[in-house]
């Protein structure tokens, strides 16, 4: 039996996540490292340069080590939705996730070092901390999944995972989006660096808690397996039926 051929919505989506996945690494990672952090800093586009520039050696370096594993992440995620290449290549499809998972750890456990020096405060802390948590997690979940043979399992939290690393592409599009927004409530002159602190000051949850509510509706649609709570319900179960009894 032949698999059916994806939809055009499917296609057209899956093209606009490669792209856009494909653009935030090349306009949001590549200027990080073909310039130091003291010149991006002075640029108008410099990005979260001039907050690291001032940082420790040791702070720079997982900071690089995090736009490097995140972008290794981006730019690999989505070839692996591509069923033909899983299909036609599976070998190659294997080696593809390998480098993945390896720039999720990477990225992951850096993210987690940088959290309590974000420039987000306790909100980036949490947000950011949380989602290097459970970036990590989805990432060996998914691992564990495919090592025992559960495919369907392993797409599922690979959908997880990859909600996660583009948690970087959603965030580049709450920002603008976040500063529109204040106009309505300035009076006089409009204060873009202010109002950008504003919005970031939102990202650090709203970056990646809908991506999880979009993936999860996508597991569902495919009928792939959900987040179990069965071992959670048990104790619950057997307690309800011990006073019933």
């Amino acid at each position: 039996m032949t698999a059916e051929p994806a939809r055009p919505a499917t296609r057209i989506a899956w093209l606009w996540v490669l792209l856009s996945s494909l653009g935030i690494v090349a306009f949001a990672v590549t200027p990080y490292l073909t310039a130091s952090l003291a010149s991006l800093a002075e640029s108008p586009a410099g990005g979260l340069a001039g907050h690291y520039a001032g940082q420790p050696p040791l702070v720079q370096a997982v900071f690089f080590a995090h736009i490097v594993g995140g972008g290794v992440a981006l730019a690999l995620g989505p070839l692996q939705f591509w069923r033909g290449l899983r299909e036609r290549m599976p070998q190659l499809h294997g080696w593809i996730g390998r480098l993945a998972l390896g720039g999720v750890a990477v990225g992951g456990v850096a993210g987690l070092l940088l959290a309590p020096v974000n420039s987000a405060g306790l909100v980036g802390l949490f947000g950011f901390g949380a989602l290097a948590v459970l970036w990590l997690a989805t990432a060996v979940l998914g691992y564990r999944a495919i090592r025992r043979g559960d495919v369907p399992t392993h797409r599922a939290w690979m959908m997880r995972c990859f909600a996660l690393s583009y948690a970087a592409v959603t965030l580049r599009l709450w920002l603008p989006l976040l500063i529109v927004a204040q106009l309505p409530f300035t009076s006089g002159a409009f204060d873009f660096d202010a109002a950008f602190q504003n919005a970031y000051a939102a990202v650090p949850f709203l970056c990646w808690l809908p991506n999880l509510v979009v993936a999860e509706w996508l597991i569902a649609r495919r009928g792939l397996p959900g987040l179990r709570f069965a071992r959670a319900a048990a104790p619950l179960e057997k307690m309800e039926a011990w006073i019933s009894s």
